[in-house]
């Protein structure tokens, strides 16, 4: 605006001016100042047309990938099983073989019991079966007498029915069958005798308290000289010997969504992510409940986790990936290049061969969190801006710039 005024008022110099030296001066004046208005006017189309001041944009390829879908659940190991170790009779500890973390294998002897009632009574129950075979004994012998004495009668009477009575023949079959009974009676106090010693020695031999898995000692309740009493529902509590769990294997439970609850299958290997020791770890689908909590709307499922090297310890946060859904052959962008206006829709920004932006519509399709699926709007090997999108407008000229979404902070 300075100019132009500068320039109408040297015409209007000029008209006032009558001199005939003046003009001259005036009409270069004139001159000069209409051929800077033009040089200013070139030089700023000039620079905003030059391809050397456009803005760099980064940009990805439209590629083809498979892509699956995945849910995220997390959880806290547990034990594949755990108990507490009761004794099954009372007794005082004599020997004690564990403590905390002990690893022990199944059968393992945990704790010596002294139990010195148990005892008596196994003395007392090998005499009264020491007793019964001598009973046993005697009944047996007399049966076989009186049976023999029946026999021989009955034999007699039927060659010479005059020397032997009926009457004989009835008191010596009376007295066999007699005979026979208390040698039955014997019998069974035989075998009385014979449960009672049993069942104390079996009793017994749960003062060897040995572990009925293979697994480690998680806690101790009781040391040498603890008197521990048997292990009945009316006493449990803090009177177990130890507690006992099953590590090698643990478990994931994880409350899987109801509309997750199709994909599901018994034996799918999953990927666990332990970020306390920033490693992953294989597992696999082991127990599903086949049915939806009504108040949680989730199903109880639970993912097995090998453990041999016990890595893991039970109370670990974890992370599950429970696979979903799965496309082969997908025409794919990254997440951060696709801006999505609803369900199933968005819009990218396309790079053109002559380097100028293009806002473009898209359908999308599956969703992996890092890259998306897009069903149409979009050819495989076109380029689209990769990041911020705002800062650009369509037909905008760019200086094009290839990365890879992990180069530039993708997930």
């Amino acid at each position: 605006m300075t100019l132009r005024r500068a320039v109408a008022s040297l015409r209007a110099s000029y008209a006032r001016n009558s001199r005939r030296n003046a003009r001259p001066r005036l009409l270069l004046l004139l001159v000069a100042a209409t051929g800077l208005l033009g040089a200013c006017g070139t030089g700023a189309k000039t620079a905003a047309d030059s391809p050397g001041t456009a803005p760099t944009v980064a940009v990805v390829t439209v590629q083809r990938k498979d892509l699956t879908s995945a849910l995220s659940i997390a959880s806290e190991f547990e034990p594949y099983q755990e108990i507490d170790v009761y004794a099954k009779v009372s007794g005082y500890v004599q020997k004690l073989y564990v403590d905390w973390g002990t690893r022990v294998h199944k059968g393992d002897l945990l704790a010596l019991l002294e139990i010195p009632e148990l005892e008596q009574q196994i003395q007392h129950d090998q005499a009264a079966l020491q007793t019964a075979r001598e009973e046993l004994n005697r009944a047996q012998s007399a049966y076989n007498v009186t049976h023999l004495t029946y026999e021989r009668l009955a034999g007699v009477q039927k060659t010479r029915p005059e020397l032997i009575s009926q009457q004989d023949i009835d008191v010596a079959q009376g007295k066999d069958l007699e005979a026979n009974a208390a040698a039955s009676a014997a019998q069974q106090e035989l075998l009385a005798a014979k449960a009672a010693l049993d069942k104390d020695k079996t009793l017994y031999g749960y003062a060897r308290m040995t572990a009925p898995f293979d697994g480690v000692v998680t806690q101790m309740h009781a040391y040498t000289g603890a008197l521990l009493p048997a292990g009945t529902s009316s006493n449990i509590g803090n009177s177990a010997l130890c507690h006992l769990a099953q590590n090698d294997v643990l478990r994931l439970v994880i409350p899987v969504p109801e509309r997750a609850v199709p994909s599901v299958h018994l034996g799918e290997s999953v990927t666990v992510e332990v970020s306390g020791l920033n490693r992953s770890f294989k597992g696999e689908v082991a127990r599903i409940s086949d049915q939806i909590d009504l108040g949680t709307r989730t199903m109880h499922t639970e993912v097995d986790v090998p453990n041999r090297k016990y890595d893991l310890v039970p109370g670990m946060y974890a992370t599950v990936e429970l696979p979903l859904q799965a496309v082969q052959n997908a025409l794919t962008v990254p997440a951060q290049a696709v801006q999505r206006l609803g369900e199933g829709r968005g819009s990218v920004l396309v790079v053109g061969p002559d380097n100028r932006i293009e806002k473009r519509d898209v359908a999308l399709g599956l969703d992996d969190s890092r890259e998306t699926e897009v069903t149409s709007g979009l050819q495989e090997g076109e380029r689209v801006v990769f990041g911020e999108q705002a800062q650009f407008k369509p037909g905008e000229l760019v200086s094009p710039t290839a990365v890879t979404p992990s180069a530039s902070g993708g997930n």
